[in-house]
């Protein structure tokens, strides 16, 4: 068993069993006398777990017959370029709706690929709500619709799907991917990181519908073009494949804990757990509003931000670790993603109580 809860935003907690099996299998995948690092990515072993993979994450994710699926690099932040190279096309300009820092981050990218209309934003109250979808000043004739599903520094998650008409919806799903069931038909294309939810950090998974593949300008270099990723299989060059291995267990593991439905109904036990403390508690506070709070990530302040460093200090020695908020805004965070237990919750939610009563 585990001797500390991790609540790091990211590379973050994997299952525990996963780590287990990854650890049996390291000197010898299923007798084949090799560890996955050292295999061939063209091998029949590599190319059996890659196909399982992808295989899996279809079935947990219900993702439709013309949608590909990529296992990328370069992180989600290579997709805020990836994703207007490929899908502005001749089009005058993309929406985004700009709900943190990496909406921020995303519109910065595609500015240099057009034009970029921010159709809501959430800066006039610091990020802490997600605008109204009857608030957006969408462009009919744009390329897509941009959001970021959860924004990961400030705890603020889209808690329904925005209906963008026959413009295609593009969602960075870094920090929710598989963490509740959501319908991909609805969306033009997902994309994420996997170092939240899904493995280690190295792993993008990018989901696309088939109608907008194969429209990058000519001169795009293939391992940024959507059409030659998915003509390669996502193999164009070496892929990250011990990433995708680990990616794989996760994926079974989520099957065995009765899928994304399942999972769901955890993570709003959790989260629940964490809410319902702060909200009880004159000493800490989350900024952000009720409505459009994030189950994977939780920010709170301390109302008095002299106690940040003794509440840190406190929390390590109680073996709950990666408490500090993100360096641009400070305080404290929790991550809570799928593979943290509740029990890592309750002994957090535990020691907050004890922290404010003796300190507050």
């Amino acid at each position: 068993m585990r001797k500390v809860f991790n609540f790091s935003a990211g590379p973050a907690v994997l299952p525990e069993e996963v780590l287990q099996q990854a650890s049996e299998e390291m000197l010898d995948w299923h007798g084949s006398g090799q560890c996955v690092m050292e295999m061939s990515h063209r091998g029949p072993e590599y190319m059996g777990i890659h196909a399982q993979a992808e295989a899996d994450l279809r079935e947990l994710m219900a993702i439709p017959s013309n949608y590909e699926v990529v296992f990328a690099q370069g992180g989600a932040t290579l997709q805020f370029s990836m994703v207007p190279l490929n899908l502005m096309r001749a089009k005058a300009g993309a929406d985004y709706v700009n709900t943190g820092e990496w909406s921020k981050k995303a519109i910065k990218e595609a500015e240099n690929y057009g034009k970029v209309n921010v159709a809501a934003s959430s800066e006039d109250r610091k990020f802490s709500y997600v605008p109204q979808r009857s608030s957006w000043k969408l462009d009919p004739d744009a390329a897509y619709v941009h959001i970021c599903a959860n924004e990961t520094i400030g705890g603020v998650e889209f808690n329904w799907t925005p209906d963008t008409g026959a413009v295609p919806l593009v969602a960075d799903l870094s920090s929710t991917f598989l963490s509740r069931p959501i319908d991909v038909a609805r969306f033009g294309l997902l994309y994420g990181g996997a170092q939240k939810n899904i493995g280690p950090a190295g792993l993008t998974i990018v989901i696309v519908r088939d109608d907008l593949i194969g429209h990058a300008p000519k001169g795009t270099p293939g391992l940024l073009d959507y059409k030659t990723q998915v003509d390669n299989d996502s193999m164009l060059n070496t892929p990250p494949t011990y990433a995708v291995y680990i990616a794989g267990l996760v994926f079974q593991w989520l099957k065995r804990q009765g899928g994304v439905a399942a999972i769901e109904k955890r993570n709003i036990e959790k989260s629940s757990l964490l809410y319902d403390a702060l909200d009880a508690s004159g000493f800490y506070r989350n900024p952000v509003a009720a409505a459009d709070r994030s189950r994977m990530n939780v920010p709170f302040t301390l109302t008095d931000a002299a106690l940040d460093d003794a509440f840190l200090a406190g929390a390590a020695e109680h073996k709950l670790l990666q408490l500090k908020g993100h360096r641009s805004v400070g305080g404290m965070r929790a991550s809570i993603y799928n593979a943290m237990p509740i029990e890592g919750v309750r002994a957090l939610v535990q020691y907050m109580r004890e922290f404010e009563r003796t300190r507050g």
